[in-house]
């Protein structure tokens, strides 16, 4: 719709600006040249209208026709030109000669006025033409980026779909091992598990179609997977969520917390017989949210600034796709202490980033 506005604006401007070229054309003839008025009329109208003509002509011409090559492109549109200000010449003389045959005087001006409309109707086609390219020229890249954002967005979407849909088998698979190892020794607690399990897939179908969350539903959300984990775990995991109101608040990408959390407690259970603590706070700074989760780890066993694992790497790679940065996912490992930052820019309009 603003396309055709824009054309239709711009061809409005063409041919007002040849009317009023035609008004001061006509009024130089009668004023400047002592034409009769009648006479100075019927000039203008002939050259200007078929000088307009030769101008459509050329812009619908580079239209549908341009060399790809920027010399051919140039040469093209001057050899066009050329061609259109001669056949204009050619043809105004030949109506104005068959509308005053017998004016001498008027003829011979004509004739002495030839290599001047010659030059000037070049230029003037040669303008137009040139302008006509470069402006189908844009349109055309224009259309090029489009068609290349929608590609990109639709490639984005996909991936990141992609990653959302790896992590649930890759918890499913742990969570249905756990649920048969309790089946026979604590069958009460394995049917609280599958229950639960149930609860956090649910939840998982709901925010299929969700881009973006605050902080506290993806908590709520984190808060079912935490109690499966208890279920596996027992006393041994216990959280700790430090609530900060104003960034309950922020948006962030659904489902971005509970690989962190999973690589959390397997650094900090697996291969351990003691109990945990894992820390999870966030707090608002410089228009960024920030999400810290903590977890200790043994550090003779395990070797957590090598190899993040998928559930880290897949977290960065969803960041990157929707920020394009690299740098809002650190890891640190501090006295034994191993530390998950997330950072999420926050964005008046989500729909851009997308």
């Amino acid at each position: 719709m603003v396309k055709q506005l824009i054309k239709g604006n711009a061809w409005w401007a063409f041919l007002a600006s040849f009317a009023i070229w035609m008004f001061l054309y006509g009024g130089l003839l009668w004023y400047w040249f002592d034409l009769p008025l009648w006479q100075s009329v019927t000039d203008s109208a002939v050259h200007v209208i078929l000088l307009g003509a030769a101008g459509i002509v050329i812009s619908h011409n580079v239209a549908y026709y341009r060399p790809a090559d920027g010399t051919m492109k140039f040469g093209y549109v001057a050899v066009l030109s050329f061609a259109l200000s001669v056949l204009w010449v050619c043809l105004s003389r030949w109506i104005l000669v068959s509308a005053f045959p017998e004016d001498v005087p008027y003829l011979n001006w004509l004739n002495n006025a030839i290599p001047v409309h010659a030059i000037v109707g070049c230029m003037l086609i040669a303008g137009i033409g040139f302008r006509s390219q470069m402006w189908y020229d844009e349109e055309e890249q224009q259309e090029y980026r489009q068609r290349k954002e929608a590609t990109e967005k639709i490639v984005r979407e996909a991936e990141l779909f992609k990653l959302r849909q790896q992590l649930q088998p890759h918890f499913l698979f742990n969570s249905l091992n756990s649920i048969n190892a309790l089946i026979m020794l604590r069958p009460k607690e394995a049917r609280q598990m599958v229950l639960k399990l149930s609860d956090f897939l649910r939840g998982s179908l709901k925010r299929e179609d969700d881009q973006w969350i605050t902080l506290a539903e993806e908590l709520n959300y984190l808060q079912l997977y935490l109690d499966i984990e208890k279920v596996r775990f027992g006393h041994r995991l216990t959280t700790n969520v430090v609530p900060y109101e104003e960034a309950d608040k922020m948006m962030m990408p659904p489902m971005l917390l509970q690989p962190v959390v999973e690589n959390a407690i397997k650094f900090g259970l697996y291969d351990t017989t003691g109990d945990i603590t894992i820390s999870i706070k966030s707090w608002l700074q410089d228009n960024m949210l920030y999400i810290a989760i903590q977890n200790p780890f043994d550090n003779e066993l395990q070797q957590p600034n090598k190899g993040t694992g998928f559930g880290l790497t897949s977290i960065q790679r969803r960041l990157y796709l929707l920020f394009a940065r690299q740098d809002l996912l650190e890891t640190t490992a501090i006295d034994n202490i191993f530390t998950t930052i997330i950072k999420v820019p926050q964005s008046h309009d989500k729909s851009s980033i997308n």
